[in-house]
Order: C-alpha cells, then sequence, then structure tokens
C-alpha cells in the first residue's frame, strides 16, 4: 500500500498508514538517526525518501496533490514520527505547515509558482520571521522600500530553519518607516537573490544535522508578484497561516519525544537489576513511571483539543495553540529528565540512546515562540476576554 490510495474516511487504511509510519520510525528512521548522529548532517536522500513515501504532504489537499490527512489525525502520525530524530521530525513538521501560510493569501500565479511545488517536494520554503534585535514579530526591523515593480529589503535575520538548504524564504518585513502590525508584508525572496549574505550558525545542542541560518539583506531587489496579501497583511500571513497549528503541532512533537523517552525509561528500568531486583520493583522509579505517563496523557489531549477547536474556526484557538504548547514543553522537560534519571550515569553518555533524546528535548521550548511568549498571548486573551 501507498499513501497515494489511502482512503482517509476508511479508518481501516488510515491504521494501515500509521503502522506503516511507524515502521519507518523504529526501521530506516533509527538508520537515519545514527547516520544524522555521525555526520552532523542530514543526508539529500533523507528529503527524498520522506517525499517518496509522501510523508511531506500529508495535511495538504489532495487537489493539490497532497493525501488530504485531516489536521487532528495528522498529529496521531506527527506524534510517531517525533519518536524518531529530531531533524527527521523538523523536516516532516515544517514541510506539512508551511504551504498553509502560503496557500491562504496566494493568488493562482503563487499558487502555481509557489505552493503547489512546495507541496510535491519540488522547492524547499524556509519560515523567515526571527530576528535577532526584535520580538514576536509586531516589532519586525527588517524593512523594505517600493521602486516601481521592486521591493528593496534590508535588515538580518537569524535561527532560520533550513534558511541555508532552502529555495525561497518565506519573509516578514515592515514597509520602511510603518510601525505595528500594518505596515507588514509578507514576500516570497529567492535564495540567489542579490544582496544576501548567508551565514550557516554552528552546530546546536540538539536536533543536530538541521541547518539553521542568520541572513543579512542589503536592498535585495524582491518583485512586488512575490508579495503574499496585501500590505499589512504579514503577521497575518505568519501567524494565522502557520503559526498557530505549527504550536499545537510542536506540542504534539513534545508528545512524541516525550514517549520515545518514557519507552526508553521503561525497557531500562525493567532490564536493569539491583541487588537482584529490577529497577521497576523500586517504587520510586515506578512512581516516576507513572508520573510521566499522566503527564503525556494530558499533553496529548490538550494538543487533540487545540487542533479540532483550529479546524471548527473557534476564535479563540490561537490561545489554546500557545496553552498546547506551553503544557507540552513543560511535560517534555519532566518526562525526560525522569527519563534519564531512570537510567543512571549510563544514561550521560553518547551510547545510550536517551542521551539524544535529552538533548532534542530543549528545541520545542524555543520552537514557534518561548514559554514566555506562549504566557503572553494567552494572558492577553484572557484579559481581553475580561474586559
Amino acid at each position: 500500500m501507498t499513501c497515494e490510495s489511502v482512503a482517509w474516511a476508511d479508518e481501516t487504511r488510515f491504521h494501515e498508514l500509521r503502522e506503516e509510519v511507524e515502521a519507518f520510525v523504529r526501521g530506516p528512521g533509527e538508520q537515519y538517526a545514527a547516520e544524522i548522529e555521525r555526520d552532523r548532517a542530514v543526508p539529500p536522500r533523507l528529503w527524498e525518501d520522506l517525499n517518496e513515501r509522501g510523508y511531506l504532504r500529508l495535511v495538504a489537499p489532495e487537489e493539490y496533490g497532497g493525501r488530504g490527512v485531516p489536521f487532528s489525525r495528522y498529529l496521531e502520525l506527527l506524534e510517531l514520527i517525533s519518536m524518531s530524530h529530531a531533524s527527521v521530525r523538523m523536516i516532516v513538521h515544517v514541510c506539512n505547515g508551511v504551504w498553509r501560510a502560503l496557500d491562504r493569501f496566494a493568488n493562482e500565479d503563487q499558487r502555481k509558482k509557489f505552493v503547489l511545488p512546495q507541496i510535491a517536494g519540488g522547492i524547499r520554503v524556509a519560515f523567515t520571521l526571527t530576528e535577532s534585535a526584535a520580538g514576536s514579530g509586531a516589532d519586525l526591523r527588517s524593512s523594505v522600500v517600493r521602486g516601481g515593480d521592486f521591493y528593496y529589503l534590508s535588515g538580518e535575520k537569524h535561527l532560520i530553519t533550513f534558511g541555508v538548504s532552502c529555495d525561497y524564504w518565506l519573509l516578514f518585513a515592515r514597509l520602511e518607516g510603518t510601525s505595528g502590525k500594518n505596515g507588514t508584508v509578507a514576500l516570497m525572496v529567492d535564495r540567489n537573490a542579490s544582496g544576501v549574505t548567508v551565514e550557516a550558525m554552528p552546530d546546536t545542542m540538539g536536533v543536530r544535522g538541521t541547518d539553521h541560518a542568520t541572513l543579512v539583506f542589503d536592498r535585495t531587489p524582491v518583485p512586488v508578484a512575490h508579495r503574499l496579501g496585501e500590505e499589512g497583511d504579514g503577521l497575518d500571513v505568519a501567524f494565522g497561516g502557520f503559526l498557530t497549528p505549527s504550536r499545537i503541532s510542536v506540542a504534539m512533537t513534545c508528545v512524541g519525544l516525550a514517549r520515545r523517552a518514557q519507552e526508553l525509561a521503561m525497557e531500562h528500568a525493567r532490564s536493569r537489576r539491583t541487588f537482584g531486583k529490577p529497577l521497576s520493583s523500586r517504587q520510586a522509579v515506578a512512581f516516576a513511571l507513572a508520573e510521566n505517563a499522566a503527564d503525556i496523557e494530558a499533553a496529548r489531549r490538550l494538543a487533540l483539543y487545540a487542533a479540532g477547536q483550529w479546524e471548527q474556526g473557534d476564535p479563540h484557538a490561537g490561545a489554546l495553540s500557545s496553552m498546547a504548547k506551553l503544557t507540552a514543553v513543560d511535560m517534555l522537560t519532566r518526562v525526560t529528565d525522569k527519563a534519564l534519571q531512570v537510567h543512571g550515569g549510563i544514561g550521560y553518555w553518547e551510547s545510550s540512546p536517551i542521551e539524544r533524546i535529552y538533548r532534542d528535548a530543549r528545541a520545542q521550548r524555543f520552537e514557534e515562540g518561548t514559554n514566555e511568549i506562549q504566557k503572553a498571548v494567552i494572558a492577553r486573551e484572557l484579559l481581553g476576554t475580561v474586559r
């Protein structure tokens, strides 16, 4: 069976797909993980393999060449994929999300030029919002001035995932001289445009293999035809189209990684014997594993609830997405810490699988906004409702 043949209304076939994904994670996925950790780079054939399996377009509409998996069901698959190496789940997560931000504001020409090729795996698009001298988006410093049929872009971006290896940057800037949301624009910037300096960032603590970039733009020409939506729509493209569902997705990636940490901890607790008894018989260890199980299930249910509300168009979905992410990343911190503790000293060595998971787990605390950003979003919703 291939992904192409799955009828999503058929629960049996979805179950078969889920089994297929899990088999990939526990088989080829582990081989890719070892290679990535050894070489500190994602092999090009991983992108090709994921694309051929259809995993990079699971949620895209069937009429666009995607699998058409509903978002909530996709999260079940993402949970499994997130049990693999962090770079594997990063590729799947970004590719299944960025098309949506493009499509909501794209005209037909842009849909043919950017959206459909991205879904098909023909081009890679890097979400390019973060700046070293700015915060959560509304205070963007990168700016553009318009001259005829072009914008001229100046400014800096950093921590841009796939910023080195992409074909386009989905970049957010503001019209020079403006402030606040209304001056923002969303632009598709060609990776080979003139006036751009691309610098690969140093290796990270975890998520090894995924490239990140610092970008400097010096009056880089960008066709006005590459603007998504109107002037002033920039942050709507970023937040509504990408960040809300992406934060829910990141929450579920936390669940998947925590689930893998819990598996490893239980395996070790059952096999490791002290004073003639398995660790699992020790109440302190058993209670830690029980707490982990409750933590994981609570985070999973909140993420799925937020996904369902977003699918239904709930106006509070943005706050729910932040709640889901905040809860899940804190859960992941607790679960991985206890899982490493169950392993004892041996878990600290690179030869132990829990060591990589412990490092990878820290990344989700920064993806799509820190805990402090999530709290600000939630508080704004709460206090606004009260008023």
